[in-house]
This record gives C-alpha cells, sequence and structure tokens, in this order.
C-alpha cells in the first residue's frame, strides 16, 4: 500500500517555508511516495504548483493534505488545523512540546505519532536529519545582512582622499551553528569579529574562522547535554556580565544566539550594555522567539534605545524561504529514508524525535541487555563500540606487540649473521668481489626495509594520504636505485631485471602520488 504525504500550506504569520520542494517531491515519489501538496503550498517560497506537477506530485485542497498518511510541515500547527489531521495519522513537524503543552495535548486526543523535527539528536548518523543546524546556518548568515542594513557605516574598512574609516566591529555571543554562520559573514564583509560562548570548545571553530574568542578564565563547563550550552552558575553569569560591560562602548554590532533547551533564553545583553554602546550600534537578537538574550528586545519588532538599533527577528530563515525550504526538504528527504515500518522508541534517530506515538507518551528506549556470566560467542564482525577493551584483549594486543619485536629483533640478528660473514668470514684471498658487493647491497637492503617500515608503520591510517608527496621523495629514490641496478648489470641479469622491477613499481607509485596530492590541493581551491 502506498503511503501519502501531505503538504499544507503554513498558515503561520511570516512563514514563507514549504516543507516539500519539487525536488524532493520527485525524489520521493521514485521511493515509492504519494506526495499531495496542498494548492499554492509552495507560492510563498518561490515553487509553483505546476512544478510539483511535474516532479509527480498531486495537488489537492487544504483537507486532502491534511488526512494524508505522514502530514510534512515546517512550522508546528494551530491548535485550529489540528483537527484537520486525520484520526491516528501522523506528524512531522517542529512542535517544540516544553513550550507547546496545549498542542501536544490536542494532538494526543487525535491519537497522532507525532515527530519533532526540533528534537533531532545530536548525533553524526542523525546530521542529515538536524533541521535546526541547517535552519541556523541560513539564520546566523541573515543575522549580518539585517545589522549590516540597520548600521549606519560600512562593515570593511574604506580608504578615500578624503580620509579612511575603521572596520566594523562585531561581537557575536554564541558560537554554535548560527553563531560560527555570522562569523563566517561578517568576517567576509571585512568586519573584525570577537566571539564569546560558555563551551570552551568553541574556542578552535571561533579561531579558525578568523575571531577573536572571548574567554573567561573560570573553572566551570558550559557544555550541557546533546553538545547544547546550560544554565551557568551565578558567580560564572556575574564575570560574563563584567566581559560584556567591557565590550559595549566598543562593539557597533552585537548579535546574540545563545538558547538554552526547555528554557527560556538567557539574559545576556541587559539595559545598560545597551545604554553603553556607541550612538547608530544595532543589536540582532535570534533568541527573540524564547524571549531574547537582550533585555530590551520585542519580537518581530524594531525597538531605538540610547541611539541603539535592536532588531528581534523571528522569521531570518523564511527571509530566504528558496533555499531554507530546499535544505528542509532534504531534511526531511533523508528522514523519510529512516522511516522503515515507521517510528519506534528503539530507532537511535526517530526515536528521540518522538513526541507521540498513537496518542500516547512512547515507552524509554529498551535498555541494551547485561552481559552474561558466560563469554558470548566470538562474532565475525569487527566491533564497532568506542569504549576501552576488556583487560585480556589489552594483554592479547601487548603480546602480539611483543612477539612481533621479537620476530623484528630475531630476523635482524639473522641478517646481520648474514652480512658479517659474507663481508669478513669469507674476506681476503678467498671473498670475490662479487660476494663483498652482494654483501654491500644487502647491507643497504636491510637499512632501506628497516627505515621504509618504520617511516609507515609509526603513521596514522588517517595521515597516509597527504604523505603522499612524502612517500613519493622514497619512491624517486627507488627510482634512481633501480636505473642505477639496471644499467650497471648484464642484459637478463637477476639484479637487472629486479631493477626494472623496481623503475615500474616506483613509477606507479609516484604517478598515484601525484595524481592524489593534486586532487586533495584542488579541494582547497575556491
Amino acid at each position: 500500500m502506498t503511503t501519502t504525504l501531505g503538504i499544507p500550506r503554513e498558515i503561520r504569520l511570516r512563514e514563507r517555508r514549504v516543507a516539500i520542494v519539487p525536488e524532493v517531491a520527485k525524489a520521493l515519489v521514485g521511493k515509492g511516495f504519494a506526495v499531495a501538496l496542498e494548492s499554492g503550498a509552495g507560492r510563498a517560497a518561490g515553487f509553483e504548483d505546476a512544478a510539483y506537477v511535474a516532479a509527480g506530485a498531486s495537488i489537492v485542497a487544504r483537507d486532502g493534505a491534511w488526512s494524508a498518511d505522514i502530514v510534512l510541515k515546517v512550522a508546528e500547527p494551530t491548535l485550529d488545523e489540528v483537527p484537520l489531521l486525520r484520526m491516528g495519522a501522523t506528524l512531522v513537524c517542529h512542535i517544540f512540546p516544553a513550550r507547546n503543552a496545549a498542542l501536544v495535548e490536542a494532538l494526543t486526543a487525535r491519537e497522532a505519532t507525532v515527530v519533532a523535527m526540533d528534537k533531532v539528536p545530536r548525533s553524526t548518523i542523525a546530521q542529515k536529519c538536524d533541521a535546526l543546524s541547517s535552519m541556523a546556518a541560513i539564520v546566523g548568515y541573515r543575522a549580518v545582512i539585517e545589522a549590516a542594513a540597520a548600521i549606519a557605516k560600512p562593515m570593511s574598512p574604506k580608504v578615500t582622499a578624503a580620509g579612511k574609516t575603521p572596520p566594523t566591529r562585531v561581537l557575536i555571543i554564541g558560537a554554535g551553528v548560527a553563531g560560527l554562520a555570522a562569523i563566517g559573514q561578517a568576517k567576509a564583509m571585512g568586519a573584525v569579529v570577537r566571539a564569546f560562548d560558555t563551551r570552551k570548545a568553541a574556542a578552535d571553530e571561533v579561531k579558525s574562522l578568523g575571531g577573536e574568542f572571548l574567554e573567561l578564565h573560570f573553572d566551570e563547563k558550559g557544555e550541557g547535554q546533546g553538545g547544547y550550552a546550560k544554565v551557568m552558575s551565578p558567580e560564572f553569569i556575574a564575570k560574563e556580565m563584567e566581559l560584556f560591560a567591557a565590550q559595549a562602548p566598543e562593539v557597533d554590532i552585537v548579535i546574540t544566539t545563545a538558547l538554552v533547551p526547555g528554557a527560556k533564553a538567557p539574559l545576556l545583553w541587559k539595559a545598560a550594555h545597551v545604554a553603553a554602546m556607541k550612538p547608530g550600534s544595532v543589536v540582532v537578537d535570534l533568541a527573540a522567539h524564547q524571549g531574547g538574550n537582550c533585555e530590551l528586545t520585542k519580537a518581530d519588532e524594531v525597538v531605538q534605545a540610547h541611539g541603539v538599533t535592536i532588531l528581534g527577528p523571528t522569521d531570518l530563515a523564511s527571509r530566504m524561504a528558496p533555499v531554507a525550504s530546499t535544505l528542509y526538504a532534504k531534511n526531511l528527504d533523508h528522514l523519510l529514508s529512516e522511516w522503515g515500518a515507521g517510528p519506534s522508541p528503539d530507532h537511535a534517530i526517530l526515536g528521540p524525535m518522538l513526541v507521540l506515538l498513537d496518542g500516547t507518551t512512547p515507552p524509554a528506549p529498551t535498555p541494551a541487555p547485561a552481559p552474561s556470566a558466560q563469554p558470548a560467542a566470538p562474532t565475525p564482525l569487527a566491533s564497532t563500540s568506542t569504549s576501552a577493551p576488556p583487560p585480556h584483549a589489552v594483554g592479547l594486543v601487548a603480546g602480539k606487540a611483543a612477539w612481533r619485536r621479537w620476530v623484528f629483533a630475531a630476523a635482524g640478528i639473522v641478517l646481520i649473521g648474514i652480512w658479517a660473514y659474507l663481508r669478513f668470514a669469507m674476506g681476503g684471498d678467498r671473498a670475490s668481489n662479487e660476494l663483498q658487493n652482494f654483501a654491500d647491497e644487502l647491507t643497504i637492503f636491510i637499512l632501506s626495509c628497516f627505515v621504509g617500515w618504520q617511516v609507515i608503520w609509526n603513521v596514522k591510517p588517517a595521515l597516509h594520504t597527504p604523505l603522499m608527496s612524502v612517500t613519493n621523495a622514497i619512491s624517486g629514490i627507488i627510482l634512481i636505485g633501480g636505473l642505477y641496478e639496471g644499467a650497471r648489470n648484464a642484459p637478463f641479469d637477476l639484479r637487472m631485471l629486479l631493477g626494472l622491477l623496481a623503475i615500474v613499481l616506483a613509477m606507479i607509485n609516484v604517478s598515484g602520488g601525484f595524481l592524489v596530492s593534486q586532487r586533495m590541493l584542488k579541494m582547497f581551491h575556491k
């Protein structure tokens, strides 16, 4: 039986996005879904009904979209929309259940299965479905554009015959996805960028984008569950306020992005900070939809205070609706690829996203079985666990390492003995020039094998490709040695043939090394 996906038109104020774009609709039809789009649902994002029809979707009335098996939306439905959802159907959209208790209660009455796009787990396998990050990247970029449009000076330094102007100084509070996107855009526009985050791990990311990281030397970690920031202690907040008070007179633009999941946005930029800013400065509060990081912010309004412009937009992603809709649609496409028989509390991605399962709160995921007293039978597949190996495994690995060292030591002693016998025991009148030459070449061979083995064995596999150019140099030495051996010996002599073989193998390595190196270098070209 074909599963029908319904895409209703978004009716919330300022919401221009659509859940599915024609490109993704075509992909979903190819996967066996039936796509039913409410007429005009994509028009505000720049996608006409005809494009959806060409992609294989059907255009239906509003009731037809809401009566589908799975309803896909961007924003959470209004209480007036909930009755349109078919009993027992599935709803996939942003829900924010912590602040929408009445909405969750209404969906419970519809016996709905609700998958929240705002609860995608912060894990590697779930990144492809992470709509919050997709939208945050756009919001951070757009925040800088809005600030640049509102401030009465150029972002980059200017030099004219009449004089020069300094660059705009930008302070970004919160170095998450939105903050990092804002840093990159502000730097690209020529501004001097400073950033602050309670998570010390963000320092390297800020610096990698060319920003200056403002750090408090305070023994308290700012990382919360899932990699988000957490509410800090009063002592830390006091130090934070002192830092911001020192920055307020110096910066021209402040962009705040700090959010704590399930709680009101932390108050970071107080009225006193605004008063300390230079006239003409701008504050862009990206946390306005959760109360705001700035004390004077009003959601979706422009506030003028002490000569400072304070923006509290909640629709920055919708202001770039075509791109935002495309990214969100691809997040949904990846999510539906994981759908299988439907959402399950035990699913690595869908489980944490479940708000309701058939109208009830889903049960907790089934815990992994406890290890039995008897060791389980060995599996032929390698374990993917990142936990520390058991003591007996450590001992086994250590034993293997010791065994390899003994084998190398024994082999070295044998080879040294052979060389000594050929070089000295057969010396004098009994030794021929050929044997002496062979002993010398054997010495070079032993040293080459030892050095080559150590060079490659002691390098982590992740670094093998960057070292390709270095291995080209080693191959070049082999190439010269092969040419030398091939030229100095008689035709079809064993050493001449080995020299030719060395030439062929070294050339393969050199050619492949240059090819891989050039491909890597092209990755860094714009």
